[in-house]
Formats: structure tokens, sequence, C-alpha cells
């Protein structure tokens, strides 16, 4: 497809995708918006540490708060993608948050229960379904969003309202400025890259281009670990391709052994580079020495650099270009880019 035919991209995307793709920067600051008015569960002690439960596209926005948590906030943010929760997680001093998109993803609502019964605090974050019935009955504060689309596209409330529960529970500095200036640094970018924009000045269409009928994996470090798993998540869901995501520097002590074979593979394979200006020296110096090595056997390979001012912006900017390329991907593919009919087999298969 002409990935610069506007009509034929409409004709593809009848649920219109690309605007929820569009609309993500007023999203975020919606869903932090909302997020400073949500009750708390009531006589919280000192939290010391957050579990965040969740799948997918639920899941995403916690790993992102994880990632940028780390340098700031003493107490531990972790992401469970799981069923149960692990052992350590009782009492009220650890704090579940139950994300759920949908409110009926099982994992979650096991841990949900898991929670419950290990005196956990605990947060429901979700649009309803189950787990807004299981919190409106044991009494367990309820943060309800209004949000018809997509679990993936959500991704603005699934990061936005845990980061501004974990603020207000006085877990990290005040992140007010940080969503503000990452919404207003993805409306910069939009810019250069929204569909509008020509496939000769648009770095996310051309990349695109590059990568219709290969196998992509996606590499990133530090602060951008969890949006190479996010672009990842999109490229399989957005534009039904195979993908794959790995972190640096973990990839250097194994991943790079296995870049000589087969062939077939390598001619057929991209491998996409994310860098902040933000990521350890170290691992930016990992980047340039690994996107040599894999280029010397043989691999094609790209560099997709953040944008923006802070550490935040630099998350949201290269998600956010991530979205795109995905999209465009889909459109390169002939692809639909919102059912997930796959998936939704699998769900059906797991309900009987």
């Amino acid at each position: 497809m002409n990935l610069d035919d506007m009509h034929q991209m409409q004709t593809l995307d009848p649920q219109d995708m690309l605007g929820l793709i569009d609309r993500l920067p007023d999203q975020l600051e919606d869903a932090w918006k909302a997020g400073q008015a949500f009750p708390l569960p009531p006589t919280l002690p000192r939290i010391r540490r957050v579990i965040i439960a969740g799948m997918g596209g639920s899941a995403i926005g916690g790993a992102i708060l994880s990632a940028y948590a780390a340098p700031l906030s003493d107490a531990p943010i972790i992401v469970w993608r799981d069923y149960l929760l692990p052992a350590w997680a009782k009492g009220p001093e650890t704090l579940v948050i139950a994300s759920s998109k949908s409110g009926n993803t099982e994992e979650t609502l096991s841990a949900y229960q898991l929670a419950k019964k290990n005196k956990c605090s605990i947060l429901a974050m979700t649009t309803g379904g189950k787990l807004a019935a299981d919190a409106e009955k044991d009494g367990i504060a309820l943060w309800k969003f209004n949000y018809a689309a997509q679990p993936r596209s959500a991704v603005g409330y699934t990061f936005a309202l845990p980061c501004a529960a974990a603020a207000r529970l006085g877990l990290l500095p005040d992140p007010a400025k940080d969503v503000a200036g990452a919404a207003a640094a993805m409306r910069r970018q939009q810019k250069e890259i929204d569909a509008g924009v020509s496939t000769a000045k648009n770095a996310a269409k051309r990349l695109a281009g590059k990568c219709a009928g290969k196998s992509v994996a996606v590499f990133g470090a530090d602060c951008l670990t969890p949006i190479a798993r996010r672009w990842k998540g999109q490229i399989s869901e957005v534009a039904k391709a195979w993908a794959q995501f790995e972190e640096l520097p973990e990839l250097d002590h194994n991943t790079v052994a296995g870049t000589v074979q087969p062939k077939e593979v390598i001619e057929r394979s991209m491998v996409i580079f994310l860098r902040s200006k933000f990521n350890h020296p170290r691992n930016n110096l990992r980047v340039n020495f690994t996107r040599k090595l894999f280029t010397r056997q043989g691999w094609q390979t790209e560099e997709v650099k953040a944008a923006g001012g802070s550490m935040l912006a630099q998350m949201y900017t290269c998600l956010h270009f991530g979205d795109y390329f995905a999209f465009y991907l889909a459109m390169a593919y002939g692809t639909d880019p919102t059912p997930v009919v796959v998936i939704e087999s699998l769900k059906k298969m797991l309900a009987k």
C-alpha cells in the first residue's frame, strides 16, 4: 500500500486506531487529571512496596511507571504478569494495584483475590467488568475510568492513574511537570510523523516500509526497556506481525552469540535499537558496538532516538513513534489494525 494514500488508510482502519494514536497526548493529560480525584484506600499505612498486577495493554503502563520510578522512589514498584502473587506480597504495607482495562482479565482477578486474602492494600483500576463488581462488593478503592477502545490504546490511563496514586501516597516527587512535558513533546513529534506527513519526510512511515516482510527485533535499555516491549506488542497486535524485544546490557551476554545463523532468518530480519540520552553512558556505548556487531554479521539495523527534555518525555515520544510505526506497518500489510482475532479465539478456548 502507498502509505500516503489517506483514503485507503481510512478503508483499512474502520475503527479509527489512527485517531486513538493521534489522541494519546490528550489521553495522558486527561488520565493524570482524573488520577487526582479518585479515592485512595482509607487509613493506609506507609506503603513499602507496590505491585501492579496486569496483562498486555493493562500492564505496559505499569512497566513504564516502574522504569520511571526506579531512580525516584524508595519503594519498589514492580509489574506482575501472572496468576496469584509472589509470596512476599502480604500485609497492608504492600499495595496491589489490580489493573485490567476490561475488568475481566483472569490473571489479574486471581491476583486481586490473593491480595485480598493476604490483607494487602488494594486499588482496582478498570472500566468495569468483574473487577469493578468485586471491588464495589468488597469495599475496595475503585478507580473506574471510561474508555471504550482496545486496552493497548489506553496506555495513557494505565500509566498516569497508578503514577498519580504513587505520587499522592508520597512514593514519588510530584510528576505533574513531567507528564505535561511528555504530552507536549509527543505533540511536537506528531508534526513530523502523523499520517498527513508524506513518507519522504516521515521517519515512522519509512521505517515501516523497511520492516515490511521482515521479522523485527526491538532492543532497548534502562528507561526504554518497557518501550521496546511496547513496540513488540504493538507490532504483534496492530500489524499482526512477528516481533520480539530484548534489553541491554543483558542481550550482550547471550543474544549476540546467536547472530551467525540461520542465514535465511538473518536476511529476512530487522533489528531496531532504541536510544535515549537518559540511558546509562555504558549502555549507549553498547548500542553503538552491538549495532556494529549485528551489521557485520549481515543483519539489517535501524536506530530510533527518543525526543524530549525529560526521561518521561523520551519514554513517551519513543512509545508514540512506535505506535505510529506499528500502524503504518499494518497499512503496509493491508491489515485492519484494531481486531485481535487470535487473542479472542484463545480466550474462548480457555473459557471452555
